[in-house]
């Protein structure tokens, strides 16, 4: 008990301490927002820890980050750099989903958080849209140096055994307090207000009344009390317009000054003046009788409060909408989807359905419900299930209480599953291809307007789908044939511990010209190679294979011999494509590598003591260029406990970072695994390069020991 005490003291520490450092960024570089994203323990999402400066709500689309998302704070992550976007306009072209959502005037700095060489997290920060569209030196400075304090945060944490982790929402920040005046400054400011004309009332940042005078409730036709802790566009009907909270997530996130004018029922017009700063919003309503030019004219229809605003829906719907354009297979267009769907509809199970060979089949699923997929996958099509029914007949189906469900199909056994749940069809072409299981955990009360919302949605799902499927396909036709090219298995070599890594790169088919192999000679030698044709598609591919063939058919010549020989059969072939290659030839008994380049990455050569330095090979001109190249040939060491380390330049290329210390770095992650087996040294390997390279170029990577003789 004592120990789960201090564990629970000590997150809580670290957790408080996160957030004082991030209040504390903000402080010193004079932002109006902060988001601290962590990175999760498999490297691949991040996901918002921390919040300042604006409500929850206006974070909720970008909770959950994938870490090869276009998105700021995921660049600023990969590339290890911080991004300066000092205007919309350089949001809009640079990045163009998050400028469609949030079309507000403010700059944007994204940075990553890092200790050494291992990426904990990013750090967005919002200015206002009156900052220079330059960030000055020392608020650089600042978000650097506050990204370092917070890394050695994270770090003391993880190693006193209590990590922070992120929760399931964010931490949001309160914005700091105002300074309360004296009570003669306080009936001064009373009067003051009351001199003026129109009314005056004041917003908490989540956008809740905490003011409104006398005047000014008399302005909205309501009694204060009313409308006091309340959303304006909640408590008063015909403020329920998007136009009205767009203008107060303009004013929130830009931090400026904004106005507006909007009728009240029949015929009074009233003008909205919005004051921003950290602690809230000061608004000043006047009548006018001149409809501005930021007219909202009509009143909006009320809604439940179970309903996300009319605002908050379409924000969310636009925001899928962009989303979805860049999801590629079927799992991120379900992730995202979910993502955006339930927390803006208060979804508690979500789950996507197609058919196959007659029957449903669940795509994916998300929430905590299982018995919904347990009732539904692999039934068929003909069954008297709301998911088949929607299925073949294309027509939505709402049930706002188990109930509803209950009479229309008595058969449904969910009555521990939902309490209220829409099944919605996915739609291509005016086909049904698949339906969408919404259920809730409550009653409600399916609107017209939400009705014909969800259905919408369910429509920009099914397209996204239909192209995530073709991509799937194309994809695992990618792989299949990447696979077929490379060798099944590395042969078994008395002697020698090998191990064999190829990872696609994150942009095109999944497919490239990335190869390397090991071939067995006789019982004392063998040869090594490994090598890269330009291009990321087909056509590299097939000339990867016709290079590895041909390095296979010379293997056991000299060095120089093979990479002559496949230099020119290429430059025969003419493909249009260059290759780089290393070939090495090992010796076993004489423990010895001998080698020679074709313009490839130099390997890494780790004495047994682990010792590891970059090999200096002579040059050589890359594959297919002059037939008449010739490849000279170096021979080195190889001693038993000895160990090689053959990759291409995807493993080691970053955007800013000079070749040779990324290698150099290479080598210092090689040498550290001294004690570890290839196959682990490779996983340790493939993950340094998921941190520190932007995943956009292939990873072929060959390692190679010389076991120790036993005895």
């Amino acid at each position: 008990m004592q120990d789960h005490a201090a564990a629970v003291s000590a997150t809580g520490s670290g957790t408080e301490l996160l957030d004082s450092a991030v209040a504390h960024v903000v402080h010193e570089t004079g932002a109006s927002v902060a988001m601290l994203y962590l990175l999760s323990p498999d490297d691949a999402t991040l996901h918002l820890a921390v919040l300042a400066g604006v409500p929850g709500q206006l974070a909720t689309p970008w909770t959950r980050v994938p870490l090869s998302a276009p998105i700021p704070v995921a660049d600023a992550v990969r590339l290890r750099c911080l991004i300066w976007l000092g205007s919309q306009e350089e949001l809009a072209r640079r990045y163009p989903r998050p400028a469609l959502v949030l079309p507000y005037q403010f700059a944007l700095g994204a940075a990553p958080v890092h200790t050494g060489s291992t990426a904990r997290g990013g750090l967005t920060l919002l200015w206002p849209g009156s900052h220079s569209p330059h960030l000055a030196p020392q608020e650089r400075e600042a978000v650097v140096r506050g990204c370092h304090g917070i890394g050695m945060l994270l770090e003391q944490a993880e190693s006193s055994g209590y990590p922070v982790l992120p929760g399931t929402q964010p931490r949001v920040l309160s914005p700091p307090e105002p300074e309360l005046p004296d009570p003669t400054e306080a009936r001064a400011a009373a009067e003051f207000i009351r001199r003026l004309p129109g009314g005056s009332c004041s917003l908490a940042i989540d956008g809740t009344v905490v003011f409104v005078n006398d005047a000014a409730a008399r302005l909205l036709g309501a009694h204060a009390e009313d409308v006091l802790g309340t959303l304006p566009w909640a408590s008063l009907p015909w403020l329920d317009n998007p136009a009205v909270e767009d203008h107060y997530r303009a004013a929130v996130i830009g931090r400026q000054q904004t106005s507006f004018t909007v009728l009240r029922p029949p015929d009074r017009w009233l003008a909205f003046h919005l004051f921003p700063n950290d602690t809230g919003i000061s608004v000043r309503i006047v009548p006018t009788s001149r409809p501005g030019p930021q007219d909202v004219p009509a009143p909006a229809l009320p809604t439940s409060s179970s309903v996300p605003s009319r605002a908050t829906a379409l924000y969310h719907l636009m925001h899928l909408a962009a989303t979805l354009t860049e999801a590629v297979g079927t799992r991120d267009v379900i992730e995202l989807t979910a993502d955006q769907l339930m927390p803006a509809f208060r979804i508690q199970t979500l789950v996507v359905m197609t058919s196959a060979e007659g029957r449903l089949r669940v795509e994916g699923a998300r929430g905590s419900r299982p018995a919904l997929m347990e009732q539904f996958d692999g039934a068929p099509l003909t069954s008297a299930t709301p998911a088949a029914q929607v299925l073949m007949t294309g027509i939505p189906d709402f049930y706002p209480t188990f109930a509803d469900l209950e009479r229309a199909y008595p058969s449904a056994d969910l009555r521990d599953a939902v309490a209220a749940c829409a099944f919605l069809p996915l739609i291509v072409s005016g086909h049904p291809v698949g339906s969408l299981v919404l259920a809730y955990d409550r009653p409600r009360f399916f609107e017209p307007e939400e009705r014909a919302l969800l259905t919408s949605i369910a429509g920009l799902l099914a397209q996204a789908l239909d192209r995530a499927r073709l991509y799937d396909t194309k994809d695992r036709l990618a792989h299949s044939l990447q696979a077929h090219l490379l060798p099944q298995m590395l042969p078994a070599i008395t002697g020698l511990d090998v191990a064999a890594r190829y990872l696609p790169s994150t942009r095109g088919m999944g497919i490239g010209g990335d190869f390397y192999d090991l071939i067995r000679l006789d019982g004392t030698t063998a040869a090594a190679a490994i090598g890269d044709v330009q291009g990321h598609n087909e056509n590299a591919a097939a000339l990867m294979g016709q290079v590895r063939t041909a390095v296979h058919a010379s293997a056991g010549a000299p060095p120089d011999e093979v990479l002559a020989r496949t230099n020119r059969l290429l430059t025969d072939l003419d493909p249009g494509l260059f290759t780089s290659c290393l070939y090495v030839h090992l010796d076993l008994a004489g423990h010895t590598a001998r080698m020679a380049t074709a313009g490839h990455p130099p390997p890494l050569l780790r004495q047994p003591d682990g010792q590891t330095e970059v090999l200096d090979l002579p040059p050589g001109l890359l594959l297919g260029i002059d037939p008449a190249s010739r490849y000279p040939t170096a021979e080195f060491p190889l001693p038993p406990g000895g160990a090689l380390a053959l990759y291409t330049d995807g493993l080691v290329e970053a955007p800013g970072v000079a070749f040779d210390d990324a290698t150099a770095d290479l080598a210092a992650h090689f040498a550290l695994a001294l004690d570890q087996d290839m196959e682990s040294v490779a996983d340790t390997l493939v993950r340094y390069a998921k941190r520190a390279t932007p995943g956009t170029d292939d990873i072929a990577l060959l390692l190679i020991n010389a076991l120790r003789e036993e005895g």
